[in-house]
């Protein structure tokens, strides 16, 4: 058990289960893109341990880039998403692959998504680490899964409650 702020979170996805998961989908993209130089997009905060550890198992070329956008308060979803830090990068003519750590509702995904549809990028694809399919709603596909999950709270790995946990290394539900 672990207590950040007022909540009790248990242990819910080991660092094993997360690097299985990681090295396949950096596995599936490498195929999928074994003869072009993609941009790896990092929604900010939290994908960003997602981000260091897909691109430490990605063996082909590619590039990084980060975006950050805000949609949550303390473990409930806002319903609006803020645009923070936006994307500096000429997207002309590239594959870009948005890397989220979760994807929920997807009203964030939404956002990103019409902001990459401005750009003249060539293909624009999803990759998330965690998908809850029960409370997503979007018509917008995601190419790209590690797993799949109920729709629990969760921290660790990078995703945090109220500012905390984004350093632990395995992933924590929110205790019932």
């Amino acid at each position: 058990m672990l207590q950040i702020h007022d909540r009790i979170f248990e242990p819910y996805i080991s660092k094993k289960e997360i690097s299985k998961a990681v090295k396949k989908l950096a596995k599936n993209i490498a195929v999928d893109y074994k003869n072009e130089t993609p941009l790896f997009l990092g929604v900010l905060n939290g994908s960003f341990m997602f981000c260091s550890d897909l691109l430490k198992a990605y063996q082909n070329p590619c590039e990084i880039s980060f975006i950050k956008l805000a949609s949550y308060e303390k473990t409930q979803s806002t319903g609006q998403v803020n645009e923070l830090i936006g994307i500096h990068e000429n997207l002309t003519n590239r594959t870009v692959i948005v890397v989220e750590d979760i994807i929920d509702t997807g009203n964030t995904l939404e956002k990103i998504v019409a902001l990459l549809e401005k750009t003249s990028a060539k293909t624009i694809k999803i990759a998330t680490l965690f998908l809850k399919p029960s409370v997503y709603n979007k018509d917008i596909k995601i190419n790209y899964i590690g797993m799949e999950i109920p729709n629990k709270f969760i921290l660790g790995y990078g995703m945090d409650y109220d500012g905390l946990g984004r350093n632990l290394s395995e992933v924590y539900v929110l205790k019932d």
